[in-house]
């Protein structure tokens, strides 16, 4: 498929812009602690699945807004409708949700969450499924899916937190919702970092632009790893790690590396 340039995308329901090859998102309902709709969701999973063929977008930052990240789906547009919905309704408002985890994953480029405030409900999965987290002090993550009488494993919850801060400290907060605070979520490995509210967003753009200013195509090839391993034996990862770093040795990014190794430079990757 021909790469396709996301540079101009004018989105109706968050907050898109560039800082050089870094795309920003914010949703853009800062008075409502940014909660999600049906359509928001939609478009964000849509512009995710967009990203695998974006040739000028390096990695990504999902970024708070008015000092809180997300609150959720929001109570009258989400919930209620919810309750007189049937089942294959559900259904497919359940699996979209999930396809917007799906589609982060899948999108090749690195995902940085900048989580200030309110960090709950569907929001603390979208940060727990981006690869790096930043935080304030301020950031209360919660899975709040038991305080509204539903299961804790929404959207790969039950997957995919375990994987970060272990099977015990997951369970707590799935079954609990309560709230993990910022110095628990760096304690135990969610959050990369801390940081002041006023330099939380540059932070993770420095860190996204750092990222980005190294082999693109090689990132894409580690995201993918990181992920597909999750359901390999240790032999079948050792090969496929193998093959992916065959192909990694065949694009230019490689050679430059080389070449800038001999005189003794510093390289200049261009995702090739």
């Amino acid at each position: 498929m021909k790469p396709i340039s996301m540079r101009d995308l004018k989105p109706e329901h968050f907050n898109w812009r560039m800082e050089g090859r870094v795309a920003v998102i914010q949703l853009n309902r800062p008075d409502r602690k940014n909660p999600l709709t049906f359509d928001s969701y939609a478009e964000l999973r849509d512009t995710f699945r967009d990203m695998v063929y974006a040739d000028d977008v390096d990695a990504v930052v999902f970024a708070s807004n008015g000092g809180n990240f997300c609150s959720g789906g929001d109570v009258h547009d989400i919930i209620g409708p919810l309750v007189d919905m049937d089942m294959k309704e559900l259904l497919a408002f359940t699996r979209m949700t999930g396809d917007l985890v799906k589609a982060m994953i899948h999108c090749t480029k690195p995902i940085i969450s900048a989580v200030d405030g309110v960090c709950v409900g569907a929001g603390a999965i979208i940060a727990m499924s981006s690869d790096l987290r930043l935080a304030t002090a301020e950031a209360k993550t919660a899975f709040l899916f038991t305080r509204v009488g539903l299961a804790g494993c929404d959207m790969g919850a039950c997957a995919m937190l375990p994987r970060i801060i272990g099977q015990g400290r997951a369970a707590e907060l799935l079954y609990t919702g309560r709230s993990m605070s910022a110095q628990d979520g760096s304690d135990w490995g969610f959050f990369n970092g801390l940081h002041a509210p006023d330099e939380l967003e540059a932070a993770a753009i420095k860190m996204a632009q750092r990222i980005g200013s190294g082999p693109t195509f090689a990132h894409g090839i580690t995201k993918t790893q990181l992920n597909q391993e999750w359901n390999m034996s240790l032999d079948q990862a050792i090969e496929s790690e193998a093959q992916a770093q065959a192909i990694c040795m065949q694009t230019k990014d490689f050679e430059r590396a080389y070449n800038a190794f001999v005189k003794q430079e510093k390289p200049t990757f261009e995702g090739n």
